[in-house]
C-alpha cells in the first residue's frame, strides 16, 4: 500500500472532522451529515483502485 494513498485518508478524515466541529457549532447539523457522507464517498473513490487490485489478488490465489 502506497504511504501518500494513506496520508491523502488522513488528509481528509481531519478535514471532514474539523469542518463537521465548526458546522455542528454553529447549529447546521443537516450540513454536517452531508459533509460526513460526502468524506466518505471522496474516500472511497480514492480507494477504489486499491480495492480493484486486492480482488484481483484473491481471485487470483483461489484460481477464478
Amino acid at each position: 500500500m502506497d504511504i501518500t494513498l494513506l496520508l491523502k485518508v488522513i488528509g481528509v478524515g481531519v478535514l471532514v472532522a474539523i469542518s463537521a466541529q465548526i458546522l455542528s457549532k454553529t447549529g447546521r447539523d443537516e450540513q454536517v451529515m452531508l459533509l460526513t457522507v460526502t468524506g466518505i464517498v471522496v474516500v472511497l473513490v480514492m480507494l477504489v483502485g486499491q480495492i480493484d487490485e486486492l480482488f484481483d489478488k484473491v481471485r487470483s490465489v483461489f484460481g477464478f
